[in-house]
């Protein structure tokens, strides 16, 4: 069985997604894998953040003999065990996590809260419906 390093294309239409799974050669494209790899979405906005891959079972699968494809070739270069954009791929997860999380709100002043908790006391009760006096 010859055993293929490729990406397997999940997603919709202009919403891809891809896996970067070991697989059999002779499977199609969306076909049954051995084992997934890694992840690769080309709708983050950062480029350094756009891959995910294990790296340990990577190097497991080529030394067994695994081919990968070209563009995940390219990918276990920059991004692998020993990537050359490790430290770009680090910083741009940062960013992406800090852009994710929400940011808090500023801080009131004490006068300011205790303002918003009172509540107004009502002027007077009004005399409930059906029930009005009578002037005469």
């Amino acid at each position: 069985m010859a055993v293929r390093i490729r990406m397997k294309q999940l997603g919709r239409r202009h919403r891809l997604f891809y896996r970067i799974c070991a697989m059999d050669g002779r499977r199609p494209r969306g076909g049954r894998v051995l084992e997934e790899l890694g992840t690769y979405d080309p709708m983050v906005p950062e480029v350094d953040a756009r891959t995910i891959l294990n790296g340990e079972r990577i190097q497991y699968w080529l030394g067994v003999g695994a081919q990968p494809s070209e563009k995940v070739q390219a990918l276990i270069k920059k991004y692998g065990v020993q990537g050359t954009h490790l430290e770009q791929q680090r910083a741009a997860l940062d960013r992406l996590a800090q852009a994710r999380r929400r940011p808090e709100p500023p801080p009131q002043p004490a006068a300011e809260a205790e303002d918003e908790t009172s509540e107004p006391a009502p002027a007077e009760p009004e005399p409930p419906p059906g029930e009005e006096e009578i002037t005469e």
